[in-house]
């Protein structure tokens, strides 16, 4: 019977297979294969939220509802409701990451890292049969020596701490790798073992790593934790300013290494590898991370022009940071720009390039230290922008990060507010994304005007003469707590949207570039992924311009700072961005003041045309 036909959805990119009967839609596929797609509505098709693309196989044409919803040219390009859409056959369906909960779109940040293998560190076979045995010269030349012979590489030097771990296991007959990076034995090991590394995006908030099998560029473990410096400061000027002026340089590098090297040992454990099996870490990180993970000297950051300590690419020896890898390892920074525009944004434009080379285009690496690039005819200029941790959830009433619980995505009907959380449980707070999403359409719907001010309106109500509108919650009657997003709310929302909207528009008018001339919008961190780009358009938080050119990449910095993990190509072409990429100080603008004003209202920007 046609009832009791089954097919096999495959859910790309994450490989999620589930069986669909007959009459199903795939949204009901991808529930049963625990996959949260998301749908405000409940797959009624009246959010369209849930939006898919079919890449082989045949479903059900669409409804004039549908059609209208999604447009000719994403319906030609295979896009559908994944609540319309019911399969007729087998198929294989891409799921965009903004399409999906922030608790699955965080494991597509670290798929991509498609770089050809060029590691700095090269693992070599030694045979040290009779070495111990019979050679009486001193282990670091006999060591140096076979190498040498053994491969006819250019070996000179070989790290002490290298040859004190060894000698420490003499007599070792047998074979052995040795670990190369230029001319330097920098690490021994076990024959054959892969040779690990690691990459490290180290953010205001949050630090993302990544375990890599640097021979066949590989990703082994990703794993993520938040920056232990923000009880120092929530953002980048507080916690240089405490640095400086409560002494507490040394503690703010001590508890991030402290945090890196607790997540080389999760990563390590999760792939069944010690940490001494890393042999090359590399780090990136805005301008004021970096110097406080290196120690450097931050008292220039804090004045104008904010000129930074060490702007060029940088190897250290790991453990001269405090890494807990391999003692030979080095650890490679790649180059700052200027100001707050540091190593993190030229990882992006490193893994982005393939999206915005010979394009005019606008890079937003979106976070509580907001990085932006605009690029026209292969040259780019950057600015930084002062965000703040609102879209982290900070200085909001109900924020929170996007943990379980989190109002995520949100839709406000005339019957109501419809919202998703993150994990699909009852909602406890609200994170950045949702924030947006609650703004633009209390907007949309009249309850807040163009100047961000709530109005008496039956969605508004008064507490503590504070006027909030309620998302989500029931008062009293042990139900889930109020969500409420209030005026105060409004306010850091206004001021964190206002500082990016004005940087794009400083960038913009610099280049003598209108909206209509840009051809893609690139988001990157991940806050960029979460959020509605519907939401941050209709807010005047990004370019009014059509929804299709915004391509919404994840963790960019973290993909980037993997290519340079394998890569020494990738590292010369991350040196050679930076030193073309022309840098803006957005305090030195004349009429900063005017369009930072004028960038705060609520509302799709007009200068965007």
């Amino acid at each position: 019977m046609e009832g009791n036909r089954e097919f096999r959805i495959l859910f790309e990119p994450l490989g999620d297979v589930a069986p669909c009967r007959a009459g199903e839609s795939l949204l009901a596929a991808a529930r049963r294969a625990s996959l949260e797609i998301t749908s405000l509505c409940g797959g009624k098709g009246a959010c369209g939220r849930c939006r898919v693309q079919v890449i082989s196989g045949q479903v059900s044409p669409p409804e004039a509802a549908e059609a209208q919803a999604l447009g000719p040219r994403p319906l030609a390009e295979g896009y559908r409701l994944a609540c319309q859409a019911r399969p007729l056959t087998d198929c294989r369906v891409r799921v965009p990451p903004d399409s999906l909960s922030a608790a699955r779109r965080v494991q597509i940040e670290s798929l991509q890292c498609d770089v050809i293998p060029d590691p700095p560190v090269r693992g070599f076979e030694v045979d040290l049969a009779s070495m111990f045995l019979a050679d009486a010269s001193a282990d670091a030349e006999a060591l140096l020596e076979m190498v040498i012979d053994q491969h006819l590489i250019p070996g000179r030097t070989v790290d002490p701490e290298a040859v004190r771990q060894l000698s420490q296991r003499r007599p070792y007959p047998g074979h052995i790798r040795a670990s190369v990076r230029g001319d330097e034995v920098v690490a021994f090991g076990v024959w054959p073992s892969d040779q690990l590394g690691v990459a490290f995006d180290i953010g205001t908030t949050k630090i993302a790593a990544y375990l890599m099998a640097l021979d066949l560029g590989v990703t082994l473990a990703a794993r993520g934790t938040l920056n232990p410096q923000a009880a120092y400061g929530e953002d980048v000027i507080t916690r240089l300013v405490n640095a400086r002026e409560w002494s507490l340089r040394d503690k703010l590098q001590e508890v991030v290494i402290n945090a890196l090297n607790d997540l080389v040992g999760s990563l390590c454990g999760e792939a069944g590898a010690k940490p001494e099996d890393v042999v090359e870490a590399v780090i990136v990180g805005n301008t004021a991370m970096h110097h406080l993970a290196l120690n450097l000297p931050i008292d220039q950051l804090l004045r104008p022009p904010f000129v930074p300590a060490a702007a060029e690419p940088l190897d250290l020896k790991a453990r001269d940071l405090g890494l807990s890898i391999a003692p030979g390892g080095y650890a490679h920074c790649l180059p700052n720009i200027a100001g707050f525009v540091g190593a993190d944004h030229v990882a992006v434009l490193l893994a982005a390039q393939p999206l915005w080379k010979g394009k005019t285009a606008l890079v937003v690496d979106i976070g509580t230290n907001t990085e932006v690039s605009v690029i026209r005819s292969g040259e780019i200029a950057c600015v930084s922008c002062a965000s703040g941790p609102a879209f982290e959830g900070g200085h909001i009433k109900h924020g929170m990060i996007a943990g379980p619980g989190a109002i995520e995505r949100l839709r406000i009907t005339e019957d109501g507010v419809e919202c998703q959380t993150v994990g699909g449980v009852a909602p406890t707070g609200i994170c950045g994304s949702g924030i947006i999403d609650a703004v633009a359409g209390l907007y949309a719907a009249g309850v807040i005007d163009a100047s961000g001010r709530l109005h008496e309106h039956p969605r508004v109500r008064v507490i503590n003469g504070q006027r909030e509108s309620v998302l989500a919650g029931c008062e009293g009657g042990g139900g889930a707590p109020v969500i409420t997003v209030t005026q105060h709310d409004i306010r850091e929302i206004q001021l964190a949207k206002g500082a990016i909207s004005t940087g794009i528009q400083v960038l913009l008018e610099s280049k003598r570039i209108t909206g209509s001339d840009i051809e893609v919008v690139i988001l990157a961190g991940a806050f960029g992924s979460y959020l509605d780009v519907a939401s941050a358009v209709g807010i005047g938080m990004l370019p009014a311009l059509p929804l299709d050119r915004f391509r919404q990449v994840g963790n960019a910095a973290g993909t980037g700072a993997r290519m340079c993990l394998v890569s020494m190509a990738q590292r010369r072409e991350a040196a050679a961005l930076a030193r073309g990429i022309g840098y803006i100080e957005l305090a030195t603008v004349p009429n900063f003041g005017e369009l930072f004003a004028r960038a705060t209202r609520i509302g799709p920007l007009k200068s965007a045309g």
